[in-house]
């Protein structure tokens, strides 16, 4: 892919939008960036990836549901569910929201799927910014490819890492089966054409693999 083709589309819709050669180096960014805030992160492989959960708690205030106060491994469904839509709530409320997309097109769209919808609501209004983080493999050529990947690539493999039983699941994750199952996290699909009106809106585009 070329992000920096990306980058120039980005910007014509009105994006903020930074390269970085490697997770570490966006990390120092963004750590750098944000200080003194209080943060909310969405359900995001890539931001756990590069750390920045540990980076950012000794200087702002941090709400992300990959870290929950109860034990997972211990806890009930209704004790994890409760815990996980106590944080959620949280992070719509924050002065910054950080989260990944499921995929972005080279002509500067970004697209995410949602199943409970606090990360796709989170991403949308009432945050003085947005960081959309995202690694090469995200990125696809036109904006229905990047919808395609949304679909069949980023969508089951996050059914399989929740262990969610879905259709997609009963095939191994090999792509959407577009089914209806409680589990589902197929539910909503946000497409952010253009930057949201009011808020500021920067993507991360890091030369690297990075989550799903």
């Amino acid at each position: 892919m070329d992000l920096e083709k990306a980058q120039r589309a980005f910007k014509r819709n009105r994006f903020e939008c930074s390269i970085f050669k490697t997770k570490e180096k966006a990390s120092e960014y963004l750590n750098g960036k944000i200080d003194g805030c209080s943060i909310g992160m969405g359900d995001s492989l890539t931001l756990a990836e590069m750390g920045l959960y540990d980076k950012l708690i000794s200087h702002n205030t941090v709400y992300d549901i990959h870290h929950l106060p109860v034990d997972r491994e211990k806890a009930g469904f209704k004790e994890t569910n409760d815990a996980f839509l106590e944080i959620a709530r949280k992070t719509l409320t924050t002065d910054i929201f950080l989260c990944s997309v499921n995929g972005a097109s080279e002509t500067g769209v970004l697209v995410n799927m949602d199943g409970t919808g606090n990360r796709a609501a989170g991403s949308l209004f009432d945050h003085k910014k947005v960081y959309f983080v995202l690694g090469r493999n995200k990125m696809a050529p036109s904006l229905e490819e990047a919808i395609w990947r949304t679909r069949n690539i980023a969508a089951p493999k996050n059914v399989l890492r929740h262990k969610f039983l879905c259709g997609c699941s009963a095939h191994g994750g090999d792509k959407c089966y577009d089914c209806g199952a409680p589990d589902r996290i197929c539910n909503a699909l946000v497409i952010y054409y253009k930057k949201m009106r009011n808020t500021e809106m920067e993507v991360v585009l890091i030369d690297e693999d990075l989550g799903f």
